[in-house]
Parts: C-alpha cells; sequence; structure tokens
C-alpha cells in the first residue's frame, strides 16, 4: 500500500474525485461523502463554496431559485504546512492516515507513472510564471499546481521548490488548448 497520504493523492488524481465526490456533485451529494464540519460561504445568489479544510468544492447557479451546478474542487495542500491537525477531515484521516506536511512533486508523479497515469505539463498562467508550474492528467481532467521557483511574496515560505501548492479539477481541454495558445 502506498503510505500515508500518497495513497489520497494518488486516488484523487486518477479518479477526478475526492473520496467518489466529483466537481459536478450537489452540495448535499459532497457533505454526505465528506461529512461535517464546513464552512460554507456565498457569492452573492449565485456562486457557493464548501471549505472542508484541505477540501474546497464551488458552485454555481443561473438564479437564486434555481439548483446549485457542480463547479470545482480544489485541494489545498499547501494548506498542510502550517501543521493544523484539524486541517485534515476525520473522515479522510480514517481512510488514508497521517497526511505529510508537504507533498512532493516527484513522489507523486513517481506512483502515478508506475499506475500508468501520465502527468502533463502545460504552460502555466502568466501571472504565476515562473513561480508555479502546472501538470495535468487528460483522462481525470485533474491538474496538480507545483512551486517552480521560489519567490518572495509570490510562493508561501512553508514550501520548497518541487512541493505541490494545490490540486483541483476539472481543468477541461479547452483550458488546457487556451493556455498553450497564450504561450504562442
Amino acid at each position: 500500500m502506498t503510505p500515508y497520504s500518497l495513497a489520497f493523492y494518488v486516488d484523487v488524481v486518477t479518479t477526478g474525485t475526492v473520496l467518489g465526490a466529483g466537481p459536478a456533485d450537489s452540495p448535499d451529494r459532497v457533505s454526505d461523502v465528506l461529512g461535517p464540519p464546513f464552512a460554507e460561504d456565498t457569492f452573492g445568489e449565485r456562486g457557493m463554496c464548501r471549505d472542508y479544510g484541505l477540501a474546497e468544492f464551488y458552485w454555481d447557479r443561473a438564479a437564486a431559485d434555481q439548483p446549485w451546478s457542480g463547479h470545482h474542487f480544489t485541494l489545498q495542500v499547501h494548506r498542510l504546512a502550517h501543521r493544523n491537525r484539524t486541517l485534515v477531515s476525520d473522515t479522510l484521516r480514517a481512510r488514508y492516515g497521517r497526511f505529510a506536511p508537504r507533498l512532493r512533486f516527484e513522489k507523486l508523479r513517481r506512483l502515478l507513472v508506475r499506475r500508468g497515469v501520465p502527468l502533463v505539463e502545460v504552460p502555466e498562467i502568466a501571472g504565476n510564471a515562473p513561480y508555479f508550474r502546472t501538470f495535468w492528467q487528460p483522462d481525470s481532467r485533474v491538474a496538480v499546481c507545483v512551486i517552480g521557483t521560489y519567490g518572495e511574496y509570490s510562493t508561501p515560505d512553508a514550501l520548497r521548490v518541487g512541493d505541490v501548492y494545490s490540486v483541483h479539477a476539472p481543468m477541461t481541454a479547452g483550458e488546457v488548448e487556451w493556455r498553450r495558445a497564450q504561450g504562442r
């Protein structure tokens, strides 16, 4: 078995879900899977985020009387560097054990390659380069954001070059093409 939290990240990148909860799932479905507690924030009547500590899920809707539509999720891996034990929910800890304060990208990448799950580097958004690098898994549409180089005021002091900053899904093929077109 893959040690500690590495198995969690491999599962997320491979499946595009967090314990089976996907970016398109309803708020109730995500809460059923991840359990309480969570912090909820709304953005007017048309946007909502539920923060489960490590994982954040986002929804939007056309109008206040319409149902929520799943938009994306983000694993805020950089938060682990603060060593707050309450950040990782009991649900995640019960399934995957201890979570390390930093996730080394090369360890994650090696485990994914062994399972036949490649990551492709995609161009970084201009405002984030060269401090961050993004790697994409085309089948699951998951993106992994990695510290590319240190920059005072640009990258967290608690992370090192090569540490994973965040994981999010979905990153569509259209977004990847748009990023590639921006770099030309």
